[in-house]
């Protein structure tokens, strides 16, 4: 080939415009803002993009409160029948959450979304009543046992739901990658699938099975506690990728850096970390016990069509209520305005024993 001047100018002239476009996509739009949460020079910051925090907004966003009425009046158990979870409340309170979990479930469905059309009240026709008397349970739970994690905040329907039947956070086991040659190469552990959940890494794409479902003795970390690997205490590089695909997916789903919970300076020391890692640490144990307690046990009662790849039911992870948000919907109290989910279960109204996939 003659490299002819006219030739070096059009190459040089491509060569500038690919460099500018890669450069323009590399840098974010508008500058960050950076809150200091440590000492200067040791990255203890948290960093926000403007334009990002404007979508997080619109995305967390209370709802508006229902106005309370009188609490006199007959029971709703003693009004309707087939009431388990709260019967406990009079006539008007029953209606006026029924009246709210419309708007923060199914604001197009309507009744219809749990009550089969033609049948009455009562009837336990559809998945769907089943599957929310169950959430209310949940919900209960939360309120009352996971205080650690959620404090007097507390949490409804709408924190997950948002106006959507299904929430838009929520997680299946990975099936895995089909390979003719996987006996050969060994198990590549979903990595290189660049899967949303660990923010398009090379990470494992599904570190929820691994530490999200209760049941699990899998400790949470990348660095071993011994010189020496021993039966009780092993932390493998593949434990490791796991490990380090859940923090991404807190980092995000949180809409925070990692030294949100963890001192740049020495990550694994719990002594030296800010206080909001030990209310991670409540999380991840909520979410496990949510899942094997509540979600887990609910795969008989859905269609298949709601089911994963694998046949298991839907379940929760951090981003199921953040969202974004460090705290969903910025910690707006929901719970302040409906006492009625911040009551304890009845005894048998807990959640249930684990079921592993095995014993299905």
């Amino acid at each position: 080939m003659i490299f002819t001047p006219r030739l070096v100018i059009a190459t040089a002239a491509v060569f500038a415009v690919v460099a500018f476009v890669g450069l323009l996509f590399t840098f974010e739009r508008p500058g960050a803002i950076v809150s200091q949460t440590g000492y200067r020079g040791v990255a203890m910051e948290q960093n926000y993009n403007p334009r990002m925090l404007v979508a997080q907004q619109a995305r967390n966003q209370p709802p508006e409160a229902i106005e309370k009425v009188d609490p006199d009046g007959q029971k709703a158990s003693e009004v309707y029948q087939n009431v388990q979870v709260l019967g406990d409340l009079t006539e008007v309170e029953f209606l006026r959450t029924m009246t709210a979990i419309t708007a923060w479930v199914s604001p197009e469905g309507g009744c219809a979304y749990c009550h089969a059309e033609g049948e009455e009240l009562s009837s336990d026709k559809l998945y769907t009543k089943v599957v929310a008397r169950r959430m209310l349970q949940m919900t209960r739970e939360v309120n009352t046992t996971w205080k650690s994690h959620v404090a007097d905040t507390g949490v409804t329907c709408w924190t997950c739901h948002r106006g959507l039947p299904v929430p838009e956070e929520i997680w299946f086991e990975d099936p895995g990658r089909r390979s003719a040659s996987k006996g050969l190469i060994g198990d590549p552990a979903g990595q290189n699938a660049a899967a949303p959940a660990v923010g398009l890494s090379s990470l494992p794409n599904d570190p929820f099975t691994a530490f999200l479902v209760g049941g699990k003795d899998a400790p949470i970390r990348n660095i071993s506690q011994t010189a020496l690997p021993t039966d009780r205490n092993t932390s493998s590089v593949k434990q490791a990728e796991w490990t380090y695909g859940l923090m991404i997916h807190m980092s995000e789903g949180l809409g925070v850096n990692c030294t949100y919970c963890h001192n740049s300076r020495a990550f694994a020391s719990w002594e030296q970390s800010p206080p909001q890692r030990v209310t991670a640490w409540h999380g991840i144990r909520m979410v496990q016990a949510l899942n094997a307690g509540f979600l887990d046990p609910l795969r008989p009662t859905y269609p298949a069509s709601r089911l994963g790849p694998t046949g298991d039911a839907p379940k929760a992870n951090c981003a199921t209520c953040h969202q974004g948000a460090y705290k969903p919907l910025y910690g707006a109290p929901l719970a302040k305005d409906h006492p009625e989910l911040t009551v304890p279960n009845p005894q048998g109204q807990g959640p249930q024993p684990f079921r592993s996939s095995a014993s299905r």
